[in-house]
């Protein structure tokens, strides 16, 4: 067993630099594609996916900071972008004064449509293409565990 602090070996220098690259130029071609598609950053998109899937098009703000994994400060700049170009709005909680919604606008989800078919394309051609259906499930599996140890921190 080796200790946290050795040295990556050469494979795992590889595995680790592989992913570090493919991830750093998959995010610069979906932003890219957001962009000239519907001059939405990344991050944007993600939010309007996450409103998009809530019930009722709306989130409380912590839940949502959650979903998109984003500080709140962060989250609080995303959502004044989107809401001064008319695609979200924030609404006040009847139920606990503290809380406040971030709702999907209906602009906004006609600029998620808008979207949508190009980031798929990308994500396809840029990597699902590319992999066998058995190092799909593979990825997928490998990722969700890295996801889920992280979140247990």
């Amino acid at each position: 067993m080796t200790d946290a602090g050795d040295a990556l070996d050469p494979a795992e220098l590889r595995a680790w630099t592989a992913f570090l690259a493919a991830g750093h130029l998959l995010d610069h071609e979906i932003e890219r594609q957001l962009k000239r598609d519907g001059g939405l950053s990344h991050a944007e998109f993600e939010v309007l996916v996450r409103l998009r899937a809530a019930d009722g098009g709306r989130l409380r703000m912590s839940d949502l900071a959650r979903e998109v994994m984003i500080s709140k400060s962060r989250l609080t700049y995303q959502i004044g972008r989107l809401e001064e170009a008319g695609l979200v709005k924030r609404t006040g909680c009847e139920s606990d004064r503290r809380s406040v919604w971030a709702e999907l606008t209906a602009d906004g989800a006609a600029a998620l449509d808008r979207v949508r078919p190009g980031h798929r394309r990308v994500v396809r051609e840029a990597l699902i293409d590319v992999l066998t259906a058995e190092e799909i499930a593979l990825l997928g599996d490998a990722l969700t565990r890295v996801g889920d140890r992280l979140r247990a921190r």
